[in-house]
């Protein structure tokens, strides 16, 4: 009989099913991974995992062997995602109500004026907003839920919808068989299609603004050339699977006739942004492009993500860790989540603040002195740019770095956050070596970041790979499918010794 209890059984249920993971691709030969490297590569193109870097189509590199996470894991990280994209809708009411969440997440004095002309009580309630959360997590640690920390959102444009479930379908169809035959009863499957968990949040949107067409146009920089290509293939899907109109357009592209905005001769109902409102400024000023389309779609509140998505700032965090903000905005539920999960973060400057067991420190002195627990990271940009991490630079560098992101605040520039730096977890990925490509199998460590689409209908997992500490797929970084699986067989535990007479 087994002397575990419930709890120390689902606690080492993550770690057995990493090593039977483990053990199946240790099975093996150098040659049937090559040919499932080639396979991989193959379906990648084929099925459009591309990324466009400086005019050039690649294929995104896939992990050969999947993460896999237990139906337990996924529906508490399910709850936890979707109680902060919860909360991070509230922080265009909060700005307009508190001069000190002003202060943690600045809007420009133009992007203020937008927030004044397109936020009302129709926005407030009907608030759509489609991100993605930065976590890490150790899913094979019996103290999974303690190692669940976020990092950063990001609440606009998000990347992914398309790569995810075609990231975990390819690896259910090409690389799962191939473990299964080497151990029958490992039990994978890919998790909820996040096509659907995100046009399901359209279609509530439309329904709740009054609006019923199906005419949903993808805004992004078309003609940019680079990055993930998804929008063609989005919209392919949708007009097979659902019927629906899918536009793909360039913010130049759109126009108004009698009062309704238009791509290509055709109304547009609801558009879904890739562009933040700085960058819509950005390209009317600099390029002379006219928005008037999207600033009516905005204050019509057609768009997806609402101006809520304009808030992801990294300092956003600071409104969730300080708790002169939680105290006074959240309830002690939602207090409990941020304190556990939210790693603590403060926007740089010569001001005293809270640390998480409460103390009152200035944070400049607290930032030099305990370098080796933080990382500094401009406020609003993103893909790893200029990320310093505390312990990979000498006390010099940090104090250098340190001050030319008060200087930048000071001067106006730019905001820089310091946060309390997240220990990455690290996994074991099945890699080929030689010139060959074909000369021995090896396990070798990579640092991984889960990037979580939380919608109310269910969540969906990306995991990001990498032999750098910023992981990042901009950075070069590859993918790894997150699938749900359940052990075979129960853990027995150490046998009991046999009662003596």
């Amino acid at each position: 009989m087994s002397s575990l209890t419930p709890a120390e059984e689902r606690g080492l249920s993550g770690l057995t099913l990493d090593s039977q993971l483990r053990q199946a691709f240790a099975r093996l030969s150098s040659d049937e991974v090559a040919e499932l490297v080639r396979e991989m590569h193959a379906e990648a193109l084929k099925r459009k995992l591309i990324y466009v870097r400086d005019g050039q189509a690649e294929a995104i590199p896939v992990m050969l062997r999947p993460t896999a996470i237990l139906p337990d894991q996924l529906a508490y990280l399910h709850f936890v995602a979707l109680t902060l994209i919860n909360a991070l809708k509230r922080l265009p009411d909060l700005y307009i109500q508190d001069f000190g969440v002003r202060g943690v997440v600045p809007l420009t004095p133009p992007e203020e004026k937008w927030l004044w002309d397109n936020w009302g009580p129709n926005h407030r309630e009907n608030n759509p907003v489609f991100g993605r959360l930065d976590a890490v997590i150790d899913l094979t640690s019996p103290m999974w839920k303690d190692s669940l920390h976020f990092m950063e959102p990001n609440l606009s444009g998000v990347g992914g919808i398309h790569l995810i479930p075609v990231v975990e379908q390819v690896l259910a169809d090409v690389v799962v068989p191939a473990l299964q035959r080497q151990t029958p009863a490992l039990r994978l499957e890919a998790g909820q299609d996040l096509r659907e968990l995100f046009i399901q949040e359209v279609l509530d949107h439309l329904e709740g603004i009054g609006r019923s067409g199906r005419n949903i146009c993808f805004v992004e920089p078309k003609y940019s050339g680079d990055g993930p290509v998804e929008q063609e293939c989005l919209a392919e899907y949708y007009q097979e699977r659902h019927g629906l109109n899918i536009f793909h357009a360039d913010p130049s592209e759109l126009y108004l006739v009698d009062g309704e905005v238009m791509y290509k001769g055709r109304m547009v109902d609801v558009i879904y942004r890739d562009y933040e409102i700085r960058d819509m400024l950005y390209i009317e000023e600099e390029e002379g492009v006219d928005i008037r389309p999207l600033r009516q779609l905005f204050k019509q509140n057609r768009v997806i993500s609402s101006l809520a998505g304009d808030f992801d700032h990294k300092s956003c965090w600071e409104v969730l860790t300080d708790p002169q903000y939680t105290n006074k905005y959240f309830s002690a539920d939602e207090r409990q989540v941020f304190r556990r999960h939210v790693l603590w973060t403060r926007v740089v400057a010569d001001r005293r603040t809270t640390l998480p067991d409460g103390e009152s420190v200035n944070l400049l002195e607290y930032a030099r002195k305990e370098h080796d627990l933080l990382v500094l990271k401009p406020n609003r940009s993103y893909g790893g740019d200029r990320v310093v991490i505390g312990p990979a630079v000498s006390q010099r560098e940090w104090e250098a770095a340190l001050q030319t992101a008060v200087a930048a605040a000071e001067a106006g520039d730019e905001q820089w956050v310091v946060q309390r730096l997240a220990r990455l977890p690290v996994y074991e990925f099945p890699v080929i070596g030689g010139a060959d490509g074909a000369s021995a199998l090896a396990f070798e460590p990579f640092y991984t970041v889960m990037g979580l689409a939380p919608t109310k209908y269910g969540l969906s997992v990306l995991g990001r790979a990498s032999q750098k500490l910023v992981v990042n797929v901009a950075q070069r970084g590859g993918l790894c499918g997150v699938l749900i699986g359940k052990p075979s067989g129960r853990l027995m535990g150490p046998l009991r010794p046999a009662p003596t007479e």
